[in-house]
C-alpha cells in the first residue's frame, strides 16, 4: 500500500488547488450573460484536467515531463490506475492548452465546446 511522505501530501494538495482554482473559474466565466471567451474557459477546464493528472502522478511518485499532452499523462497513470481509460474523452481538452491562449494559434471555441470542457474536467 502506498504511503506518502507529508511533503508529497503537501505538493499533492498544492496541484489539486490550482485544478479547483481553474475549474471555477471556468465555471464562473461561462455564466457570463454576453461576451464569454470561451477560449479561456476551455483552456482553464485543460489546465484543471492536467493538474488533477499530475497530482495524481505526484501522489504515486510518477516522474512526468513538462508537457500538457492529456493522452500523455493518462498513459503514465495508467501504470497505477485501472480507471484511466475511462477518461479518454479528456485528450479532447489538449489543444486548448496552447491554441487557446496565443494569437496566430487561436481556434474558434464555441459555447457548447466550452461547456463540454467543463464538464470533461469536472469527470477528471
Amino acid at each position: 500500500m502506498l504511503n506518502p511522505c507529508p511533503e508529497t501530501i503537501k505538493k499533492v494538495k498544492q496541484w489539486l488547488t490550482f485544478a479547483d482554482d481553474d475549474l471555477e473559474t471556468a465555471s464562473y466565466v461561462i455564466g457570463y450573460k454576453s461576451g464569454a471567451p470561451y477560449r479561456i474557459i476551455a483552456f482553464h477546464a485543460q489546465q484543471c484536467a492536467e493538474k488533477c493528472l499530475k497530482a495524481y502522478l505526484i501522489y504515486h511518485n510518477v516522474d512526468f515531463p513538462y508537457t500538457h499532452n492529456i493522452r500523455r499523462l493518462l498513459k503514465l497513470c495508467s501504470k497505477h490506475a485501472d480507471w484511466s481509460h475511462t477518461l479518454d474523452q479528456a485528450k479532447e481538452l489538449t489543444p486548448y492548452a496552447i491554441t487557446a491562449r496565443y494569437p496566430g494559434e487561436d481556434e474558434e471555441v464555441s459555447e457548447a465546446e466550452a461547456k463540454k470542457a467543463i464538464e470533461i474536467a469536472q469527470q477528471v
